[in-house]
């Protein structure tokens, strides 16, 4: 009689940390994404340069990794939990702080969002891998799903925003502070009770020697630099994809679409992963298709006749989201425990996101010298190519960490969460 109940009580527990997961990614980058529709109006108002203007997009991906790089230098990092609770309280910040009628706050504002929402790319790996360690790939899957469906969302509505209340671009950007204090104030009495099992609990190891032994892995340099590499296309895809359609003849509003469709796509990629990661025995599979995808996609919108684009760009969104929630999924699968994972965490997107950022940069400089695309997507395609080797190394079933000690980070209500080294499928 009590087991179907217990069974219920589990399965609701389930679903409502994976709602808590989700209203925190949903947080992860309308900040960013809700600023490009409005850009023009922005820049009107502040009288910006075109430098200037597009600085308010690519200063908060430049620091997308930025926690992750200062992690590996701290003591005692702060409690997953703790993180989440102060990368949204950040993000509140930083949005109602790009609200005032002054450049200076509107590129402060911006900052602070970017390293709020570095902050809770670290530490949401950690809290995955650590509580839903026998569905990483799934719950994962479910995060990046969320992201980019925040993402969407906020690309897609913040004019529609502005035009119903007649408003400024203001209303709309504002109104992102919303949600993220609503995640934040969800994840406090969960960073309140993990703070309690941390003071209850044994004196922990210091987390540098973690550190050093994930940043001397070979393995973690893998999934490191996959990470970065797929990041890296996702940026140029983000940056160059609708400049490319134009100067293929298309409009400027057709063009915008297809960047929403890939962007859209890639939530069905996404969810994809956990399907396929059943079928194999490893993720090297997820590799192949991931990279065989998004070369064929970078192909077809390049050279393929202008008509059949948006079937191209579905092909391109699907790579795109099997690459990004395998790369997240690596930082889970391939660490040792919650503690290794942290690091690997900090170290795979503080270095990956830094490698992201040169790619739109450097197909730029491309494309200026040579005056077309041919050079720049061919450069493109050989990131792909390359990509296929520490993906493919990352995809092996192994664990980074196997022999570190110290006791891993407890859960909220104090129970320890460290598991073997059995790396599930």
């Amino acid at each position: 009689m009590t087991e179907a109940p217990t069974r219920r009580h589990r399965r609701a527990e389930t679903v409502a940390a994976l709602l808590m997961i989700v209203f925190v990614a949903v947080n992860l980058r309308p900040a960013i994404a809700a600023v490009g529709p409005v850009l023009t109006e922005i820049r009107d108002a502040f009288g910006l340069s075109g430098t200037a203007a597009g600085a308010l997009t690519t200063l908060p991906l430049a620091f997308f990794g930025s926690y992750g790089l200062v992690a590996a230098f701290l003591r005692r990092p702060p409690r997953s939990e703790t993180l989440l609770v102060t990368a949204m309280a950040l993000l509140v910040a930083g949005l109602l702080l790009r609200l005032l009628d002054a450049p200076f706050p509107l590129f402060a504002g911006s900052l602070a969002a970017g390293i709020a929402i570095s902050i809770g790319n670290i530490a949401m790996p950690t809290i995955i891998k650590r509580d839903h360690p026998a569905r990483i790939t799934t719950v994962t899957a479910i995060y990046t799903v969320a992201v980019s469906g925040g993402a969407s969302v906020a690309s897609g509505l913040s004019v529609p925003i502005e035009d119903a209340f007649d408003a400024t671009w203001r209303l709309p950007l504002g109104l992102l502070a919303i949600p993220a204090a609503l995640a934040g104030l969800l994840w406090l009495p969960r960073a309140r009770r993990a703070a309690h099992a941390a003071r209850s609990a044994p004196p922990v190891a210091s987390a540098r020697g973690v550190a050093a032994r994930v940043w001397r892995s070979r393995l973690a340099w893998q999934v490191t630099v996959f990470m970065g590499m797929q990041s890296l296309l996702a940026y140029v895809v983000l940056g160059w994809l609708p400049t490319l359609c134009q100067d293929r003849g298309m409009d400027e509003t057709a063009a915008g679409y297809v960047l929403a469709l890939t962007a859209g796509i890639q939530a069905v990629g996404s969810l994809a992963v956990p399907v396929l990661a059943r079928r194999t025995r490893d993720q090297r599979p997820l590799v192949v298709v991931t990279v065989t995808l998004t070369l064929l996609g970078f192909v077809g919108v390049t050279w393929a006749p202008i008509e059949s684009v948006w079937g191209w760009a579905v092909v391109l969104g699907l790579g795109q989201g099997l690459g990004f929630a395998s790369a997240l999924s690596f930082i889970g699968l391939r660490a040792h425990d919650a503690r290794v994972a942290a690091q690997l965490s900090g170290m795979a997107q503080g270095v990956g996101y830094v490698i992201a950022a040169l790619g739109p940069l450097a197909i730029g400089a491309l494309h200026d010298a040579t005056d077309g695309w041919t050079v720049p997507m061919i450069a493109v395609l050989l990131v792909c190519a390359v990509m296929a080797l520490p993906g493919l190394a990352a995809g092996r079933n192994r664990a980074v960490g196997g022999d570190t000690t110290g006791t891993p980070e407890p859960t909220p209500n104090g129970v320890n969460a460290s598991i073997s080294g059995h790396i599930p499928n």
